[in-house]
């Protein structure tokens, strides 16, 4: 039966994982790291990490320069044909408040009758908000997404029998053994150069913002807010508001 337009989808369930991994980071743990900011620039990805591929026209090709270091050096830890790409990686303020806006606005969407309190927990676990001590860590040039593939820039499968938003616990069971191979490629990459994962999202790394802190047991961070010169970054931040134009609801879509 074709669906009428009173009918909404349902949220896909998520696939079980395995919580005795990885560390929560719960915002109140966020805003008890000391930030100590040691002023470290953000430099150009290309710069420091020739290997490394840029996925998305709106992403804002900059990160803290010890970062850039780190993904460089996860990224020629990889196997012959297989490449690390980044799909987000620093973040202007503003970008993060429409990211947040937008997501508030989906989740109202998918789950109408959830109170505020419920509807904001739902969020903040999918993207960090703007109104707390502890900035966001991509806001911060200390946060990267980043996905694995292969030489002609398609994605490697991390994530089947599932979608994306399925299987975002980075320690999903139930994967397949090509999505389980890939995935842990990548986690071992990552961690090796002494990144951080959020848990909840296989692909968000940071190193030296409070969600690192949290994540390695340390008390301060020394990445906090930081900016660029508007001029740098106007064409990508039109891109990633075209984007957000034609962006089906995640709760309800595949990412």
């Amino acid at each position: 039966m074709a669906e009428t337009t009173t009918e909404k989808k349902l949220p896909k369930p998520m696939a079980k994982w395995d919580r005795s991994k990885g560390r929560p980071e719960p915002i109140r743990a966020l805003n008890k790291v000391l930030e100590v900011e040691n002023q470290e620039p953000l430099v150009h990805i290309s710069e420091l990490a020739p290997t490394v591929r840029i996925l998305r026209p709106q992403v804002i090709p900059y990160l803290r320069e010890s970062v850039v270091r780190m993904l460089d050096g996860a990224a020629r830890s990889l196997p012959e044909g297989i490449h690390l790409g980044v799909i987000d990686a620093w973040r202007p303020f503003a970008r993060q408040q429409r990211i947040y806006d937008f997501m508030w606005k989906a989740a109202r969407e998918a789950f109408p009758d959830r109170p505020d309190v419920a509807l904001r927990r739902t969020v903040c676990r999918w993207v960090a908000p703007t109104d707390q001590p502890a900035p966001p860590g991509h806001c911060t040039g200390a946060a990267v997404d980043v996905w694995l593939v292969n030489d002609a820039n398609e994605q490697l499968d991390v994530c089947s029998p599932y979608d994306r938003h399925q299987a975002a616990p980075t320690y999903a069971y139930g994967l397949s053994p090509e999505a389980s191979y890939h995935r842990t490629l990548l986690v071992n990459a990552m961690l090796s150069q002494e990144f951080s994962n959020c848990r909840d999202e296989w692909w968000h790394y940071s190193y030296g913002d409070a969600g690192w802190a949290v994540r390695v047991g340390e008390t301060k961070c020394f990445y906090g807010l930081c900016h660029l010169p508007e001029d740098l970054y106007a064409e990508q931040e039109r891109l990633s508001e075209e984007f957000f134009k034609d962006r089906p609801n995640p709760f309800l879509e595949s990412w």
